[in-house]
């Protein structure tokens, strides 16, 4: 298969020792910032930000629910992404990622799915409905844990990841079922609070702190992938010469 398009970084990746070296140097950077967008838009959200005319101050779950819900759904593609790449270039460090992500993943699911219902149980008068929306998350926290299942189940590392590459494949079908659910279906949930093609329906003392929860949610949950992943790579290359030293100079 040609290659030769691919940019070097992208070969570099499949090197565990390289990408190890790389997210050392990027986890202070992604602490910082993460912190402080996700302070700054807590605050700024639940204390600054005005009552919705409808809702009143129920609407403020929407900054920890909208911001989860995106990165269910990112990190579920990023994860399908990774594994393809593992079956299609056979790198260990693209089934790292894909492992790592999946707890991650399921996480934000959850998150989302219980910040729905808190929202839900005001505004709806459930926690819960089978609505096109919140059934098809549940759908997505159910094939992130049957990634976790499948890994854990597993014995080979290249078994577990091929499998599990191919689960994620499928299961993106579910990603367009959960972004347009709205519009195809008749559904409770309301449409997308903003989108980057259209004016947002909110004012900005409205929207713009919640674009910065999701700016900081990618980057304290890209912080959280790379301390994962650092140590699946320490996990699996611990018999490689570099892991002998590297841990040999901490002790």
């Amino acid at each position: 298969m040609a290659v030769k398009w691919l940019p070097r970084w992208f070969f570099q990746l499949a090197s565990p020792r390289w990408c190890y070296q790389i997210t050392g140097m990027l986890i202070p950077w992604f602490a910082v910032v993460s912190i402080t967008l996700v302070v700054l838009g807590t605050i700024w959200g639940l204390a600054f930000a005005p009552a919705d005319y409808q809702q009143g101050n129920s609407f403020r779950i929407i900054y920890l629910h909208v911001p989860a819900a995106i990165l269910a759904q990112s990190f579920y593609m990023l994860m399908a992404l990774a594994g393809a790449i593992g079956l299609i270039w056979k790198m260990k460090v693209a089934d790292m990622v894909a492992k790592s992500v999946a707890p991650i993943g399921a996480s934000l699911a959850v998150l989302a799915l219980l910040t729905g219902a808190i929202w839900g149980k005001p505004t709806w008068g459930s926690w819960w409905v089978w609505d096109a929306r919140l059934t098809s998350m549940l759908v997505l926290l159910f094939l992130y844990l049957g990634v976790i299942a499948l890994n854990s189940a597993i014995e080979s590392e290249t078994t577990a990841g091929q499998a599990t590459a191919v689960l994620s494949l499928v299961g993106l079908v579910n990603i367009p079922i959960i972004k347009y659910s709205v519009e195809w279906w008749n559904t409770l949930h309301q449409p997308a609070s903003f989108k980057l093609t259209e004016k947002p329906a909110m004012p900005p003392e409205m929207w713009v702190p919640l674009l910065v929860m999701v700016i900081g949610f990618y980057t304290l949950f890209g912080l959280a992938l790379m301390l994962r992943l650092r140590n699946e790579i320490l996990q699996r290359e611990r018999r490689a010469s570099w892991v002998r030293d590297l841990l040999s100079v901490k002790a």
